[in-house]
């Protein structure tokens, strides 16, 4: 970039009514971000200096619970049009003389890279306006960029006020520009809404600046997929999984095997070392952190855990908040563990829930096993479960919170543990079995 100031106004005021959500529009999740925030992203990494969001009325108070620090607000009063929402931030920009990015609040996909080449272009050609393009052979309901006989551009007419020959340009609007800030503001006053739309269009100041003599231009990307907003559920699956494949691409460069990469999920604050291994149909959300050569799924879904080198994880796991394994550890098929550590090489190998515990290292829990953390009484916290080093455990076991096993014990199968247990010592918590000799043929009066 250069030394001139760059602001960035993001227009997040539609309501979204085609989502048929009560959650405004900008607010759903893809791959756990917000769309706003995935737009945000992007607009911080070009440097701006200042960013503001233009919302609605109606979306004011949950927007602005959840913007980043520095992010300013401007309020849309009505939908009057993409004109109209950029004019309702001339205010939060008063006195601003530098750049100006406009980019629309649903479009997630859009990329620092992108947004930085345009700007870069639009100060190289030392122009008054410069919109971002894309080229497609499918019939879009974008805007065409028209061009005069020299190739200069002259104006970029909506497609619902566009002629048939004028339907025909491959040069689509992808409705992100980079304005000087005095051209936008001037531009801006001169727009009416004689149009198919009745609305105030943006892309009428290309038009505008063009007629008054100013330099306008264009900054065509080979990215088409930047310029597709979301409007509907439909729209907001496709641009998930068009991330789901740029973060899941960045890993696999990065050294981490995935084998199937259009059935896992991965959240981009995610970690991965090269060489961790992730199966099909894995879902890692939140701040995960996977280190090498640990191996996870297939069908597992970790939410906020950490798995130590050499990891195993699934399949059919669930690792929830809070947990953490150990290298070496593992947690098997059907095992769901919570806000628990798992030490070096100790093993939950299937079908039990472990929660607000501590496992020692070299530790094998057994099929069916449960810690009960709940409180006895109302009011007071969870208690933890504590199982030392080296512990062997039956199956069906229980554990009756706050408890602690000592190193090297064994728990016999179907004990409930309600009392501590010595280190090396043997846990018996069951009633003795008894036989009733000849039950099944006795008469059923007796």
């Amino acid at each position: 970039m250069s030394d001139r100031n760059l602001a960035a106004l993001v227009m997040a005021g539609g309501l979204g009514t085609r989502m048929r959500s009560e959650t405004p529009k900008h607010l759903h999740l893809l791959l756990g971000r917000r769309m706003l925030d995935w737009v945000l992203d992007a607009v911080t990494a070009t440097g701006a200096d200042r960013t503001v969001v233009v919302v609605s009325p109606q979306t004011r108070d949950a927007i602005a619970d959840s913007l980043p620090a520095g992010v300013e607000l401007a309020v849309q009063p009505e939908p009057r049009g993409t004109g109209d929402a950029v004019a309702a931030a001339g205010d939060a920009l008063a006195g601003f003389e530098g750049d100006v990015l406009v980019v629309s609040g649903d479009a997630p996909l859009i990329t620092a890279k992108i947004l930085s080449d345009l700007v870069a272009a639009h100060r190289r050609d030392g122009n008054a306006a410069t919109a971002l393009s894309i080229e497609s052979s499918r019939d879009l309901p974008y805007g065409r960029l028209v061009r005069d006989e020299k190739g200069a551009l002259r104006e970029v007419v909506e497609a619902a006020d566009a002629t048939d020959e004028q339907l025909a340009i491959k040069e689509l609007n992808a409705s992100i520009y980079a304005f000087s800030a005095p051209d936008l503001w001037r531009a801006v006053d001169r727009l009416d809404a004689r149009n198919a739309q009745g609305e105030l269009y943006l892309t009428d100041t290309i038009r505008h600046l063009a007629d008054a003599g100013r330099p306008v231009g264009s900054h065509l990307t080979a990215d088409a997929a930047v310029a597709e907003g979301v409007n509907t559920r439909a729209d907001l699956a496709h641009a998930a999984a068009i991330l789901r494949d740029r973060v899941n691409d960045e890993h696999m460069l990065a050294g981490v095997t995935i084998v199937d990469p259009q059935t896992t999920w991965i959240e981009p604050d995610v970690e991965l070392e090269p060489d961790a291994v992730i199966h099909q149909f894995t879902v890692l959300r939140g701040r995960t952190r996977v280190a090498a050569d640990a191996e996870i799924g297939p069908h597992a879904v970790v939410v906020d855990a950490e798995i130590g080198a050499g990891a195993l994880v699934g399949p059919f796991c669930y690792l929830r908040p809070g947990t953490v394994l150990e290298p070496g550890a593992k947690a098997g098929t059907f095992v769901e563990i919570k806000n628990s550590h798992v030490g070096e090489g100790a093993k939950v190998p299937h079908l039990s829930y472990i929660g607000d515990a501590e496992i020692g290292a070299g530790a094998n829990i057994a099929a069916g096993n449960i810690t009960a953390n709940f409180p006895h009484q109302p009011g007071r916290p969870k208690g933890r479960t504590t199982i030392g080093r080296n512990v062997r455990t039956g199956i069906h076991n229980g554990f009756i919170a706050p408890v602690t096993v000592g190193d090297d014990a064994w728990i016999a199968a179907g004990s409930v543990i309600t009392k501590d247990v010595p280190p090396e010592a043997l846990a018996v918590a069951r009633s003795r079995q008894v036989n009733k000799e000849g039950f099944a043929s006795r008469d059923g009066d007796d």
